[in-house]
């Protein structure tokens, strides 16, 4: 086995759903990140984190296994924070794993945003919505964000070529970065995890 740098990716899920169309966008994302770099990818479904992290009102009040999940996300090299439009805006359970997340822990850690809607309107959550909220963290998101509308799938593959060269776009425009930010951990393929 040979040591290769890889890339540490946390994908935040922010959709109640399972499947969901939310993951389907993100798949394609870490599909195509895993064509340009080595990547070692965990996902946080934060509708499954349980009890204790819905009843949390702070950081000292979540279970070990929700402060291992938020320490996994601040740790990351990439984090990719997806999340379906609900009512104009991310979803509150998604809003909440962040209340928890340490202020600091995700500056000028790239962040790619990628949403989910009905239509195309909802889009406009990307810009009004996520990227305030990874401003506050002072996080690098990353300048193309990706968004699909239901009629961009069938169940939850994405066919609409738009969205796949939006994905080709954003990510080509970071990869140097990304390969900057990759770990020096032993890795053969793409290994994935779920918390």
């Amino acid at each position: 086995m040979t040591t290769v740098d890889v890339l540490r990716v946390v994908v935040v899920n922010g959709s109640p759903s399972r499947p969901s169309k939310t993951m389907g966008l993100v798949d394609v994302v870490l599909d195509s990140l895993a064509e340009m770099l080595p990547i070692e990818t965990s996902r946080i479904d934060v509708y499954r984190l349980g009890p204790g992290f819905t009843g949390a009102i702070e950081r000292d009040g979540v279970t070990p296994e929700v402060e291992a999940a938020i320490r996994l996300a601040e740790e990351a090299d990439l984090l990719v924070a997806a999340a379906p439009v609900f009512r104009g805006s991310y979803p509150g359970m998604f809003k909440h794993f962040f209340d928890l997340v340490d202020q600091y822990a995700l500056a000028n850690k790239p962040v790619l945003l990628a949403a989910t809607g009905g239509g195309d309107h909802h889009a406009l959550v990307l810009e009004h919505a996520l990227r305030p909220l990874f401003a506050f963290f002072q996080a690098l998101t990353v300048p193309v964000a990706v968004f699909a509308s239901a009629g961009d799938f069938d169940g939850t593959v994405v066919l609409n070529p738009r969205v796949h060269g939006r994905i080709q776009v954003g990510l080509t425009d970071v990869a140097d970065l990304l390969k900057a930010r990759a770990t020096g951990t032993r890795a053969t393929s793409v290994s994935s995890k779920a918390v």
